[in-house]
């Protein structure tokens, strides 16, 4: 049993600090992964409240009985002058 404990004394804090840092990388990679979810949701709700606002601001100049066009999606300022 001398010479199993000698191994197992040897190979036991190299699987111990291996199992440490297996789960700190895998607790990294799931704080990543909840991040990017969040951020997305957050992204597309951010797109969302955007085109809310830009349809309601375009439909405020039309008569409620005026049909929409495909001229509506076309930007109104400087740069669509150019």
């Amino acid at each position: 049993m001398g010479e199993l404990g000698a191994v197992l004394a040897a190979v036991l804090p190299s699987i111990g600090v291996g199992l440490v840092f297996w789960f700190v990388v895998r607790a990294l990679v799931q704080a990543d992964r909840r991040e990017r979810l969040a951020l997305a949701r957050l992204d597309a709700e951010d797109r969302a409240r955007r085109e809310a606002e830009r349809r309601t601001v375009l439909d405020e100049g039309r008569p409620q009985d005026e049909p929409r066009t495909g001229d509506d999606d076309v930007a109104e300022g400087p740069r669509a002058q150019e």
